[in-house]
């Protein structure tokens, strides 16, 4: 069954970016020129993926309005003769279609229950069809060859597995940040079965240094994992315990590993902000040149 479904979930508080999301989503942050989910948005549209679920939460509405579209905008640009400024965002011609479901916050509790159970909101959205998921605050910049995505789709319809995880390489200091898989002996490097997975181990304890990187697709079974998955630390719901337990339940579960030329931007504190606004912006094609002379610039002065 061909894959056309994405679940971006992006209910968090954004706690770890305050100021700055005090108002605004962390999603909506800017990064170079557009905000964080604009580029997650576009990844997912240009592999073939045109019905869009956001799970969002309490302050989240920015990001409807972003994604809409805006008559009174349009004609203004139009009449300025910079319509082209919109041209980005002009999804409805690209036949995509935005889909808005709100993950409630328990009785009891002031954050949302976990990214688990963001993604069990899911459910009637995806009926029985495999889906993508992939998390609004993880930028994949991709190389010169197949697309992410396209690759675990590959992967994914060949295999048979009820779950396909992107994974990356971290440092050992990095291991305890992310959840990290356990590949089976034997499987290529680049697209494997693994045998485990564990969320945010010890560094001595850690499997392997490769770690789960925002990108997901599942099949339905993934909603029976999460029903017997019960919370974790702080009673959130981890998406990575619920893969344990697809595991458990006897389901295979695949990975395929990023290539050296694809970049993953992990924006969960201050310092991975600053460094993602600061590639893109050098990224930028009409600034990018400007912004470097400028940093060398300022760098000589420190």
């Amino acid at each position: 069954m061909a894959i056309h479904k994405v679940v971006i979930p992006v209910a968090g508080m954004g706690t770890s970016l305050l100021p700055a999301t005090k108002s605004q989503p962390k999603e909506m942050l800017p990064v170079g020129s557009k905000p964080i989910v604009q580029y997650v948005v576009e990844e997912v549209v240009e592999q073939g993926l045109s019905k869009i679920l956001f799970i969002t939460g309490k302050n989240k509405h920015t990001i409807e309005d972003h994604f809409d579209r805006d008559p009174d905008l349009q004609t203004y640009l139009t009449e300025s003769d910079r319509e082209g400024l919109l041209e980005e965002l002009d999804y409805e011609q690209e036949g995509v279609n935005f889909f808005y479901t709100r993950q409630l916050i328990p009785a009891g509790r002031t954050p949302p229950a976990g990214i688990g159970d963001a993604i069990g909101m899911a459910q009637d959205f995806v009926a029985d069809e495999p889906f993508v998921v992939a998390f609004g605050d993880t930028i994949i910049k991709s190389g010169n060859h197949a697309g992410l995505i396209a690759r675990m789709i590959k992967s994914h319809e060949k295999s048979g597995a009820s779950a396909t995880i992107a994974v990356a390489e971290v440092t050992p200091e990095e291991v305890n940040q992310y959840g990290i898989v356990k590949p089976k002996a034997g499987e290529d490097e680049n697209d494997f079965e693994i045998e485990a997975i564990v969320e945010k181990p010890a560094r001595n304890e850690a499997p392997s240094n490769l770690c789960v990187a925002g990108r997901y697709i599942f099949n339905p079974e993934i909603f029976a994992a999460l029903k017997r998955t019960s919370p974790g630390y702080g009673g959130k719901l981890e998406l990575t315990d619920a893969i344990a337990t697809l595991m458990t339940m006897g389901h295979s579960v695949r990975c395929v590993k990023l290539q050296p030329e694809e970049l993953r931007y992990d924006i969960g504190n201050m310092e991975s902000y600053f460094k993602s606004f600061i590639d893109f912006a050098l990224f930028d094609q009409r600034y990018g040149y400007l912004i470097r002379q400028y940093l060398q610039k300022r760098l000589r002065e420190f």
